[in-house]
Protein backbone atom coordinates (compact mmCIF):
# COMPACT_ATOMS: atom_id res chain seq x y z
CA UNK A 1 0.00 0.00 0.00
CA UNK A 2 2.73 2.47 0.92
CA UNK A 3 4.64 1.75 -2.27
CA UNK A 4 1.59 2.74 -4.32
CA UNK A 5 1.13 5.95 -2.34
CA UNK A 6 4.81 6.79 -2.85
CA UNK A 7 4.52 6.28 -6.60
CA UNK A 8 1.39 8.46 -6.63
CA UNK A 9 3.24 11.25 -4.79
CA UNK A 10 6.14 11.06 -7.26
CA UNK A 11 3.73 11.20 -10.21
CA UNK A 12 1.80 14.20 -8.83
CA UNK A 13 5.06 15.96 -8.04
CA UNK A 14 6.40 15.36 -11.54
CA UNK A 15 3.19 16.69 -13.07
CA UNK A 16 3.36 19.83 -10.92
CA UNK A 17 7.03 20.37 -11.72
CA UNK A 18 7.38 19.45 -15.38
CA UNK A 19 3.93 19.46 -17.00
CA UNK A 20 2.23 22.56 -15.66
CA UNK A 21 3.17 26.05 -16.83
CA UNK A 22 0.98 27.89 -14.35
CA UNK A 23 2.24 30.83 -12.31
CA UNK A 24 0.66 31.41 -8.93
CA UNK A 25 1.73 34.37 -6.81
CA UNK A 26 1.30 32.79 -3.39
CA UNK A 27 2.96 29.37 -4.01
CA UNK A 28 5.79 27.99 -6.12
CA UNK A 29 4.37 24.91 -7.83
CA UNK A 30 7.81 23.72 -8.94
CA UNK A 31 9.02 23.63 -5.33
CA UNK A 32 5.87 21.80 -4.22
CA UNK A 33 6.43 19.29 -7.02
CA UNK A 34 10.01 18.64 -5.96
CA UNK A 35 8.94 18.23 -2.33
CA UNK A 36 6.25 15.72 -3.34
CA UNK A 37 8.73 13.74 -5.46
CA UNK A 38 11.24 13.56 -2.60
CA UNK A 39 8.50 12.57 -0.13
CA UNK A 40 7.26 9.90 -2.55
CA UNK A 41 10.75 8.46 -2.96
CA UNK A 42 11.16 8.29 0.83
CA UNK A 43 7.78 6.55 1.20
CA UNK A 44 8.71 3.97 -1.45
CA UNK A 45 12.07 3.25 0.21
CA UNK A 46 10.50 2.94 3.67
CA UNK A 47 7.76 0.70 2.25
CA UNK A 48 10.36 -1.63 0.74
CA UNK A 49 12.34 -1.73 3.99
CA UNK A 50 9.28 -2.54 6.09
CA UNK A 51 8.12 -5.16 3.59
CA UNK A 52 11.46 -6.96 3.87
CA UNK A 53 11.39 -6.85 7.69
CA UNK A 54 7.91 -8.41 8.00
CA UNK A 55 9.09 -11.95 7.46
CA UNK A 56 8.66 -14.09 10.53
CA UNK A 57 10.93 -16.88 11.76
CA UNK A 58 9.65 -19.49 14.18
CA UNK A 59 11.87 -22.00 15.95
CA UNK A 60 10.45 -25.16 17.50
CA UNK A 61 12.55 -27.33 19.77
CA UNK A 62 11.26 -30.76 20.86
CA UNK A 63 12.66 -34.05 22.11
CA UNK A 64 12.49 -37.08 19.84
CA UNK A 65 10.83 -39.83 21.93
CA UNK A 66 12.45 -42.71 20.03
CA UNK A 67 16.04 -41.54 20.38
CA UNK A 68 15.79 -39.05 23.25
CA UNK A 69 17.68 -36.31 21.42
CA UNK A 70 16.60 -32.70 21.05
CA UNK A 71 15.37 -31.76 17.56
CA UNK A 72 15.27 -28.10 16.49
CA UNK A 73 13.20 -26.99 13.53
CA UNK A 74 13.33 -23.45 12.08
CA UNK A 75 10.76 -22.12 9.62
CA UNK A 76 10.74 -18.80 7.79
CA UNK A 77 7.42 -17.55 6.47
CA UNK A 78 6.56 -14.51 4.43
CA UNK A 79 3.46 -12.63 5.56
CA UNK A 80 0.25 -13.03 3.57
CA UNK A 81 -0.11 -10.51 0.75
CA UNK A 82 -1.92 -7.26 1.51
CA UNK A 83 -5.30 -6.82 -0.05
Amino acid sequence: MSIGIGILLVAIGAILTFALNVTVDWIDLDLVGYILMIAGAIVVILGLIFMMRRRSISTTSTADPAVGQRVTRTESQAPPPEV
